[in-house]
C-alpha cells in the first residue's frame, strides 16, 4: 500500500437488486476519484437462518414485517453480475472488489482474482471464514465494528495461522498456540489492515471514538483505517488526519431509495467532495519532516531579526548590551548570536543601526 489513503466506496447492497443501479454505482463511485467500488456477495439461506431478526435500523428503514431473510434475499449481488461489473469498473478505472459472507461465496470471488479481500465487522468472530479468508494468501482488510480488542486479537491469530498453514486447526488452541510464535506476526505484518468502525447506521458522533485507531495500531503494530458509517464528511477527513490508510464509506445514488443502507450512505456528489478533502488532508500532512518550506523562504529572511548596532562602535570596542541590540534586517548575523557578541571586539568600525 502507497503512501496515498486507500478510498473504498461502499455500495454494499444499496443496488437494490437491480442491475442497471449496480453498474450506476459502479460509474458513480469512479466519477468520484475513489480507488475502488465495493459490493457485497452472499446467498441469503446460508447467510441468515429463517428466524434471524433485523437490526433496529433495518426495521427503521425497511418492513418490520419481513424477515431478515427475506430482506437479504431481494438484496443478493448475482454470481452472473459479478465479471461484468468487474469489467465494467476496469473500464471506467477503478478497482472492483466485494465482501465476502460465507465459504462458498469466499471461493467464488477467488475465481475474480480480486486485488485483496475485505472482511465484515459481523465475521470477526467466524473462524472458519476467516481462515478461509488468509488461506486465500491476498492481503485483508478486516473491519472491527462490535468488537472488543480480545476479540480483534483471537481474529489476527486465525488469519495468522491461515496464511502460514496448508491445513486448518483441528482446534482454536492451535491457532493461539501458533498466535505466540514469532513467525505469526511476520505472517500478518504486510498483509492485514485493520478498520476501526462502529456498527451503528448513522453512527452517533459521540459513540465515533477514533482513539480506538490509535488503540489498534499500538496493540497489534499493523497499519489501520477506518470504516465510516456517520452521516457527512466530517469524521472520515478526520479519521484520515489522524493516521487512517484505508476509508470505507457507504454511497447511494439517491438516499430517498428504498432498503437498510441508503439513509446512512452518501450521495454521489457528497463522495466526490469526500475523496477530495481526503486528497487535500494528504497534501496537509506532507512528510513530518520539520524544516523551512519553499513558500515561507522569502519571509524567513524579512521576519527573523538579525543583531543591530545601536550606537556608533569602533573597531576593537568590546559589543554591549548598550551598543548591541536586535531588528528585523533582512541581512547579517542571526539574533541567536546575541550572547555570543557581548563582550567580543568589534572586527571594524560600526554606524548607529548598522547590522553585524
Amino acid at each position: 500500500m502507497n503512501n496515498s489513503t486507500l478510498i473504498i466506496a461502499e455500495a454494499g447492497v444499496n443496488h437494490n437488486g437491480e442491475r442497471d443501479l449496480a453498474f450506476q454505482l459502479v460509474e458513480a463511485a469512479a466519477e468520484s476519484g475513489a480507488d475502488a467500488v465495493k459490493f457485497q456477495t452472499f446467498n441469503a439461506e446460508r447467510l441468515a437462518a429463517v428466524t434471524a431478526p433485523k437490526a433496529q435500523y433495518q426495521k427503521k428503514n425497511t418492513s418490520e414485517a419481513e424477515s431478515q431473510l427475506a430482506m437479504l434475499k431481494k438484496l443478493e449481488l448475482p454470481e452472473s453480475w459479478h465479471q461484468e461489473l468487474q469489467d465494467h469498473a476496469q473500464q471506467k478505472g477503478i478497482a472492483f472488489i466485494s465482501t465476502a459472507f460465507d465459504r462458498l461465496s469466499l471461493s467464488f470471488l477467488q475465481t475474480l482474482n480480486l486485488p485483496f479481500y475485505k472482511i465484515p465487522s459481523g465475521e470477526v468472530t467466524n473462524a472458519p471464514l476467516l481462515w478461509a479468508f488468509a488461506a486465500t494468501r491476498k492481503p485483508c482488510i478486516l473491519s472491527t465494528g462490535m468488537a472488543s480488542l480480545s476479540e480483534v486479537e483471537q481474529a489476527l491469530a486465525i488469519l495468522a495461522h491461515g496464511y502460514s498453514h496448508d491445513q486448518e486447526p483441528k482446534t482454536l488452541s492451535e491457532t493461539w498456540e501458533f498466535w505466540g510464535q514469532p513467525q505469526a506476526f511476520e505472517a500478518i505484518k504486510d498483509q492485514v489492515t485493520l478498520l476501526h468502525c462502529t456498527s451503528s447506521y448513522p453512527t452517533p458522533l459521540d459513540q465515533v471514538n477514533l482513539k480506538a485507531m490509535d488503540t489498534l495500531a499500538a496493540a497489534f503494530q499493523l497499519p489501520v483505517g477506518y470504516s465510516d458509517h456517520t452521516q457527512g464528511l466530517l469524521v472520515p477527513v478526520a479519521a484520515v488526519a489522524r493516521g487512517a490508510r484505508v476509508i470505507e464509506k457507504h454511497f447511494t445514488l439517491d438516499r430517498e431509495l428504498p432498503g437498510p443502507d441508503h439513509k446512512a450512505s452518501l450521495e454521489p456528489e457528497e463522495l466526490k467532495d469526500l475523496v477530495q478533502q481526503i486528497r487535500c488532508i494528504e497534501q496537509l500532512l506532507g512528510t513530518g519532516r520539520k524544516a523551512p518550506q519553499p513558500c515561507e523562504w522569502d519571509t524567513r529572511q524579512v521576519a527573523r531579526q538579525s543583531l543591530l548596532v545601536s550606537q556608533d562602535v569602533q573597531q576593537g570596542d568590546e559589543f554591549s548590551e548598550t551598543t548591541l541590540t536586535t531588528s528585523r534586517t533582512g541581512q547579517g548575523v542571526s539574533a541567536a548570536h546575541y550572547w555570543d557578541y557581548l563582550g567580543k571586539p568589534a572586527s571594524k568600525d560600526y554606524r548607529c543601526g548598522e547590522a553585524l
